[in-house]
């Protein structure tokens, strides 16, 4: 009797990892399902002439990160008809200020201008640069990507394509990552092309599009007026995910583009990528908390790790290798084939640490509401808000 009783508490014990494990498994699955399907969906041949309607591209920018020329130069390389690009700092004195100097004479037949925007009022700085370059801005279309994103020559062609149905409000794109030199911007760049992207998909497939991601999104101006202008995000952290909820409750429908752009993992050394990946977690969790909950069932690998530590086991080792098969089956249909990631399938081998690192963020993410965002400490509140803890000085021109 008393072994029965020490058996099953034993099964009690393990039932969680063993749950979550399960639940790790299908999710990979249902990623792979996903994925197979978007990569056809974009493979199918276009059969309509699609128009080419006046684009402004938007540049908020803030410092001079590693490669922003040769990231901001790709959109000034654009084969599209009919564009503008319009770029955002707060001062003159910013060093991306001579980086896009440089580019707008070197392209003077693109329109481009540079707008100062001072300190701004709101939380969200970008948001108060977003705000600026609209007003300025002369299209009906409006794309704004990070400026640590690079993109190809028909990258505007795709976007407007993607709103030929009227019915489509906003649009945003599926990303690679490009790592930097170090060990720790390969594992973020890795994690964004075989993990993070798999979590966008499986919405997609679930639900379709409710959010836009912030290296590449575009809302029309009319839907943009409708949800309330930038102005209304000016205290929420996560204005990607924000603008294209807000597009899909006012009836609009979101386009996510399976042509992927380049997402450059910046943050250089580990406490960098720590922190990168901290932000991100914390936001994710006050911005969606059931959501944040529930990626758990995301982490299969490190769950059926953490399970085979614990009872080792023929059983549970057979199921850690399963784990791995289908998590690496996971990385080359997402990262390889739809991503077009060819350097990834060289790291896969560092994916059982990637998703290590990427769980201990996760555990992070319920601890604290403190991050920092280039260089300035914020705490997040409920329903995806935020505010600086330090005040911001006056504006100036």
């Amino acid at each position: 009797m008393a072994l029965g009783e020490s058996e099953l508490l034993y099964f009690l014990f393990l039932s969680p990892l063993l749950a979550a494990s399960a639940g790790g498994m299908v999710y990979y699955l249902l990623a792979i399902v996903a994925t197979r399907k978007l990569r056809k969906s974009r493979e199918a041949p276009e059969t309509e002439e699609f128009a080419s309607p006046s684009i402004s591209l938007l540049k908020p920018l803030r410092g001079a990160d590693p490669e922003l020329e040769r990231h901001l130069e790709s959109f000034f390389l654009q084969g599209y008809p009919s564009f503008e690009i319009l770029f955002a700092v707060r001062h003159a004195s910013d060093p991306a200020v001579a980086v896009v100097e440089r580019l707008m004479a070197r392209y003077p037949q693109i329109p481009a201008r540079l707008i100062f925007t001072g300190e701004p009022p709101y939380a969200n700085a970008k948001v108060y640069s977003m705000e600026k370059m609209v007003e300025a801005a002369t299209a009906d279309i409006f794309v704004i990507s990070d400026s640590d994103t690079s993109v190809d020559k028909d990258y505007l062609r795709r976007v407007a394509a993607a709103f030929n149905p009227e019915r489509v409000g906003a649009a945003t794109n599926l990303y690679r990552g490009v790592a930097g030199a170090d060990l720790w911007s390969k594992l973020e760049a890795l994690g964004m092309s075989t993990e993070f992207m798999a979590g966008v998909v499986v919405a997609n497939h679930l639900e379709g599009m409710k959010f836009t991601l912030g290296p590449s999104m575009a809302i029309r101006r009319e839907c943009l007026r409708k949800i309330g202008g930038f102005a209304a995000m000016a205290d929420y952290l996560a204005d990607d995910f924000v603008l294209g909820h807000w597009a899909s409750e006012a009836g609009y429908e979101v386009a996510l583009l399976a042509d992927a752009v380049n997402h450059h993992a910046t943050a250089m050394g580990f406490t960098n990528s720590f922190k990168h990946r901290l932000r991100w977690n914390r936001s994710s969790r006050f911005s969606r908390p059931s959501g944040y909950v529930g990626q758990g069932f995301t982490y299969g690998l490190p769950w059926a790790l953490f399970l085979f530590i614990v009872a080792p086991a023929w059983w549970s080792s057979a199921l850690l290798l399963a784990m791995m098969a289908v998590r690496f089956l996971l990385a080359y249909e997402l990262g390889f084939r739809l991503l077009a990631d060819r350097v990834a399938p060289r790291r896969f081998w560092l994916i059982p640490l990637q998703d290590l690192l990427s769980f201990a963020t996760w555990i992070g993410g319920f601890a604290g509401r403190e991050i920092v965002w280039r260089n300035e400490r914020y705490r997040l509140l409920e329903g995806g808000r935020f505010k600086p803890l330090v005040p911001r000085g006056p504006t100036r021109q």
